[in-house]
């Protein structure tokens, strides 16, 4: 992953496209903010291939000159394994970084209020944005709305209303991603591993669909919340280009990756990591989103006599 930082409140497209729409008489030949955006573009899939960019922690400045018109950038690599690490955190106050269990608790709810306005935001005026969940929205944004949910602001429902719907499907992921421990819990995680692992489909069944009613009440109803709202942006797949494969690719590891201590208990090396678990987690998720309808009541009625030691 490379972390690109343009001008504080825009991004680097937004820097280039208005050019491709000057007049038609202006010196600048045509169309110079649409090629000028291609090359920077093209400049950092290069730096993302190479080596030397990989192996350093520095960020790498760079300029990128057309017709009169530059463009400089910064960037550098961060490994996948380290933008999805988890943080133990023992904060109690605002919602990020706090246990899904104490959220709830003190709102009174079933599913935390961040997340049910996060998805009713998205359901009323992004399900049909082109890669929502995929493009990221703009990180002062996401850090602005971050702060108005753990400050419990009065003026969160008119934040919402006039943010872009991309920083507000980041900040969803954000709050998945900054739990003290995976929504789909670290006592579970071996488990839901060697779960979506079984080659027999009536002993898969069986097996994950126990996991769920193994996860806390707060835990499988936020996430069968969001299963359900998934499902319904993946219906729009035609014209927002989000799959279920997409999604699950995009909030497997949010939902499932361990914390850090976990993590280090199950595989070492980098490469493991990607390879094995976060494939692993993207298949638990696709897995239920590809399932029929989940009752949250059906669950628990039709409980299954499994051993509890997973």
């Amino acid at each position: 992953m490379t972390d690109v930082l343009p001008q504080p409140d825009c991004s680097l497209k937004a820097v280039c496209e208005p050019l491709a729409l000057e007049e038609p008489g202006s010196k600048r030949p045509p169309n110079t903010g649409a090629r000028l955006w291609g090359r920077v573009r093209s400049k950092l899939l290069r730096q993302k291939l190479d080596p030397q960019t990989v192996e350093t922690k520095n960020w790498h400045t760079d300029v990128i000159e057309m017709n009169g018109i530059k463009v400089e950038f910064s960037m550098k690599f961060t490994s996948r394994d380290m933008s999805l690490k988890r943080t133990p955190s023992k904060k109690q106050s605002g919602v990020f970084g706090v246990k899904i269990s104490v959220v709830t608790k003190r709102e009174r709810s079933k599913v935390p209020y961040i997340v049910r306005q996060c998805v009713e935001e998205v359901e009323k005026r992004g399900i049909e944005e082109v890669g929502i969940y995929r493009i990221s929205g703009v990180a002062t944004d996401i850090q602005a709305l971050k702060a108005v949910f753990d400050a419990n602001n009065k003026d969160i429902l008119l934040m919402l209303s006039d943010m872009d719907i991309n920083a507000i499907a980041g900040t969803l992921k954000l709050y998945f991603r900054e739990l003290p421990e995976p929504l789909l819990t670290d006592r579970l995680y071996p488990a839901f591993m060697e779960g979506i692992a079984l080659s027999d489909p009536a002993a898969k069944e069986n097996c994950m669909m126990h996991l769920l009613r193994s996860l806390p009440d707060p835990n499988l109803i936020t996430f069968l919340f969001l299963l359900e709202h998934l499902k319904r942006v993946a219906e729009k797949e035609p014209v927002n280009k989000m799959s279920l494969h997409n999604l699950a690719t995009v909030f497997g590891p949010t939902l499932l990756r361990p914390s850090e201590v976990e993590s280090k208990a199950h595989l070492t090396s980098a490469a493991d990591i990607w390879s094995h678990d976060v494939m692993a987690q993207v298949q638990v998720l696709l897995y239920y989103l590809q399932h029929p309808p989940i009752s949250f009541a059906e669950l628990k009625r039709n409980t299954l006599y499994f051993s509890t030691d997973v």
